[in-house]
């Protein structure tokens, strides 16, 4: 039975990536800020006939939970072939323009959109290396594209109220490129996902299905040998191939 690690699953997206993979016959670890949501999350799925799933502590933003989060899941595996980095955060109160908003946004935004998976991967990237076919994928958002955000042509041009988010995952889009070429000789897959403007509590209820972000998600999760690494996609922008410039 293949393993993963989604972190932020308590909820929204990343509780529907969860369900979906273990549709798929994956066994997911929860990984949730706060244990007891995480607790809440997996007794759900498991009242929905979803039995191989656990919760586990961690909060991305705190290098002592990562670690133990770590100790905690190698005591059960010693293989880890999915991680799906999801947690995520706008950067709190807005506004989020770039001349309005705060330092201590810009820090909360890059603290778990960039740093947070930064340490999350390296912890876990010796249980992914056993894997035979490891994955990564880093939920990322098309407003995090240079390309698309420069462009006066594309329908998002003029939301300045992206700064904070957009520059933290445009940052997480050059660590995508990084972790990629490093890993290029090897089975991994790693890509940055957008999974659109999606209904939860993080965009105020607004935009489509969870099931349908989820989807995205797990499609290259899933993804075989032959699949891309180090590419961006954003099916909602782009149904066709599903890949947009960084």
């Amino acid at each position: 039975m293949k393993k993963a690690l989604i972190t932020g699953a308590n909820k929204g997206i990343g509780f529907e990536t969860a369900r979906q993979l273990l549709q798929k016959g994956f066994y997911v670890y929860i990984g949730s800020r706060d244990l007891q949501k995480g607790i809440h999350a997996v007794e759900k799925l498991k009242s929905e006939g979803l039995p191989h799933t656990a919760a586990v502590q961690l909060d991305v933003t705190d290098e002592t939970s990562v670690m133990m989060a770590r100790e905690e899941i190698g005591k059960e595996t010693n293989v880890l072939d999915v991680l799906i980095n999801n947690a995520g955060v706008n950067g709190g109160q807005p506004p989020y323009n770039a001349l309005e908003a705060t330092l201590e946004q810009f820090i909360a935004a890059f603290n778990t959109n960039v740093f947070g998976v930064a340490s999350v991967t390296k912890a876990f990237i010796d249980l992914l290396h056993k894997s035979y076919e490891p994955r990564i994928v880093n939920v990322s958002t098309s407003v995090g594209s240079l390309a698309l955000q420069s462009d006066p042509g594309w329908p998002a041009y003029d939301y300045a109220k992206y700064a904070v988010y957009g520059a933290s995952k445009a940052a997480l889009n050059m660590y995508t490129v990084h972790l990629a070429y490093e890993l290029r000789n090897t089975p991994f897959k790693v890509n940055a996902v957008c999974p659109g403007y999606t209904s939860t509590d993080f965009t105020f209820n607004n935009g489509g299905s969870v099931d349908t972000a989820a989807r995205r998600i797990v499609k290259y999760a899933l993804i075989g040998q032959d699949g891309p690494t180090g590419k961006f996609f954003s099916e909602e922008t782009n149904p066709g191939t599903g890949e947009i410039p960084w």
